[in-house]
């Protein structure tokens, strides 16, 4: 696994070369790209360099037990020995890390869609949780939030609601969440106390830029209408809102958020490109059979992920068999213990493949 490490090396020295050339820098989209290239290669040259630095001394730790006469220095060798193995196995896990391929996706802002599964009112409810929950957690890393869409139900819940987040490695984080979510608690029009069991699903879609999905205007229809629900004096009195139709594939988004008719459809079609984004790497994941054997990250949505029980106060994630008694803190946006374990649950799972 380590045999073509050197090679980055080399290849780190050859950028450092091409960005320091004027003609390079000339070239803009050239010089991003060396620049992308040497950021994400940096982590694994760092390591393996700390790496390389553990091995020699290593290699002087065993020259000095195996050559010196003096006991005091052998005995002070043998205890950097120890010290050393101990962070070579550390180097060479994090090596392996870094070496499993990043996914591409994974520095790309996010559509998120939430919808009120079964469950009725409940269900709607559930679905509001669940969008106040995720703008607590954006808010935790500063990421950016803006609603494009929401359905509500009357009684503060959201049949369906749409936004985006934007901001440094939200699809690397947020990508575990998308499937099935299902609550159990006493609703508070229950009025003989009884445990309602209901459902919404999650959607966590990277947003596609025009590089990664091409729209033909000709296969689109769009249609202005007058915005509903709260809004500012303008809002609700000129057809700002936009519905637009991807007439191959019937998909529908609607985006009433902003003022500015221009504004929605914007939006409108940053939403559909991130869809059929989202609708190739479907099909694509269903080709591919083996990236359905683990169910960490896959995005099936047909499978419920996480059930959060009030009356117990826990939040178990049924991928990795995880169960967490801080139900209230996870509501209140503090999801990084349950997401960092599914990370660590999908590298494992990746590093098996590569060391098989």
């Amino acid at each position: 696994m380590f045999e073509k490490l050197d090679d980055v090396l080399i290849r780190f020295d050859q950028i450092a070369e091409e960005l320091n050339d004027p003609d390079i820098a000339k070239d803009q989209d050239r010089y991003r790209k060396l620049m992308k290239e040497q950021n994400d290669m940096l982590p694994l040259r760092d390591k393996y360099l700390e790496y390389k630095s553990i091995i020699r001394g290593i290699d002087e730790s065993m020259d000095i037990i195996e050559q010196e006469n003096d006991s005091d220095l052998k005995e002070l060798a043998k205890e950097e020995l120890e010290d050393l193995k101990e962070k070579k196995e550390e180097a060479e896990e994090a090596i392996k890390i870094l070496l499993i391929p990043k996914d591409p996706m994974d520095d790309k802002n996010v559509v998120v869609e939430i919808r009120g599964g079964a469950g009725g009112d409940e269900a709607a409810l559930f679905a509001a949780d669940l969008y106040r929950m995720y703008l607590k957690y954006a808010e935790k890393y500063r990421w950016k939030v803006s609603t494009t869409s929401a359905s509500e139900n009357g009684l503060g819940g959201f049949k369906e609601v749409v936004f985006m987040i934007g901001g440094n490695g939200v699809y690397s984080r947020l990508k575990y969440e998308s499937g099935v979510h299902r609550v159990q608690r006493v609703p508070e029009t229950e009025s003989g106390g009884r445990i309602h069991t209901s459902t919404a699903t999650v959607a966590i879609m990277p947003e596609a830029e025009d590089v990664d999905v091409q729209l033909d205007m000709n296969d689109i229809r769009i249609d202005v209408f007058r915005a509903s629900g709260n809004g500012g004096q303008c809002v609700n009195t000129t057809d700002s809102a936009v519905r637009i139709t991807h007439i191959p594939t019937g998909i529908v988004v609607s985006c009433q958020d902003e003022k500015s008719q221009i504004k929605n459809k914007d939006k409108g079609l940053r939403v559909l490109r991130a869809r059929l984004l989202d609708l190739e790497r479907e099909k694509k994941h269903k080709e591919e059979a083996d990236l359905r054997l683990s169910q960490v990250g896959t995005g099936d949505r047909s499978e419920k992920i996480r059930t959060y029980n009030f009356p117990q106060g826990r939040c178990t994630d049924h991928r990795i068999k995880y169960t967490s008694y801080r139900l209230l803190d996870i509501m209140n946006g503090d999801l990084d213990d349950v997401i960092d374990k599914l990370i660590t649950a999908d590298q494992a799972e990746k590093l098996s493949k590569i060391t098989d």
